[in-house]
């Protein structure tokens, strides 16, 4: 396995340059955090980035993810570039989104263009040619919504030297049927985008697993119950071949940042 100086647990989260989610960065990394794996759907532009780090003094950043249809290449090589001058080390760069019918082809092309070390971007990648991809082109891949299998199959494309950082839901509640429905309804969403759906058909998960989102599915994609239980399914994907487990907490409401979770949690994964 890789050290990409991660550690075996961070977040992922959504955050922009709104007061509370300065807040919120800052109270990740006082809980010892060692990364934040940053949603690109609620990111609001690359300067949230800029502000992020500069409202903390340690923990990293990494755009999870940036998709290339969205920003350019030179406008992310600028931003790396600048704050790999103010806080060298904090900032990695994680790219996908590339839609339309040819996603292998305009990553490439990104990449051409990218002026950003190969050792610090990550591509967001599920499928096995994206993972070759994520191997020849970066130092690694980040997929979600992936069962601890998966993380055997791509350490084999992947190899022993790159990194492997995996992004799991987790659900903070200890009642079954309740932590089942909060996890099912976002991996509802998943199941109408066609690279999940494809994704999901290959870790055995059927069309009708996909409309009814049976119990063993919802168990497979998402850690439920005590801290204790969360941290030993998380592991399993540390055991299957990732290096890096990037936690993904759900509750079921929208809008503030889960910082009671990530307490509740942070002496089970850190300590």
């Amino acid at each position: 396995m890789t050290d990409h100086q991660f550690g075996p647990f961070g977040i992922t989260t959504g955050l922009d340059s709104s007061a509370d989610s300065l807040a919120a960065a800052r109270a990740a990394e006082e809980l010892g955090y060692p990364a934040i794996w940053l949603s690109g759907g609620p990111l609001p532009g690359l300067q949230t980035i800029v502000d992020l780090v500069g409202a903390t003094t340690s923990i990293k950043f990494v755009s999870g993810i940036l998709a290339v249809v969205k920003y350019s290449a030179a406008d992310v090589s600028t931003t790396y570039a600048e704050l790999e001058a103010a806080a060298p080390g904090r900032f990695t760069v994680g790219l996908g989104g590339a839609h339309g019918p040819q996603p292998l082809a305009t990553l490439n092309a990104y990449l051409d263009k990218l002026d950003v070390p190969v050792e610090r971007r990550v591509l967001a990648a599920l499928g096995p040619q994206m993972l070759e991809l994520a191997r020849e082109r970066s130092s690694g891949a980040y997929p979600f919504l992936t069962t601890a299998a998966y993380a055997t199959e791509a350490r084999k494309v992947l190899g022993p030297d790159k990194l492997l950082a995996v992004s799991h839901l987790v659900v903070l509640e200890n009642d079954a049927e309740r932590a089942r429905a909060i996890a099912q309804n976002t991996i509802s969403f998943f199941t109408k985008i066609p690279g999940y759906v494809a994704s999901l058909k290959r870790q055995g998960f059927n069309e009708r697993d996909q409309a009814e989102l049976p119990d063993h599915m919802i168990d497979a994609l998402a850690a439920w119950g005590t801290a204790a239980d969360i941290k030993a399914k998380l592991t399993e994907h540390l055991d299957a071949g990732a290096d890096h487990v990037a936690v993904n907490v759900i509750t079921g409401v929208t809008g503030p940042q889960p910082i009671e979770q990530w307490r509740a949690l942070a002496p089970v994964l850190l300590g």
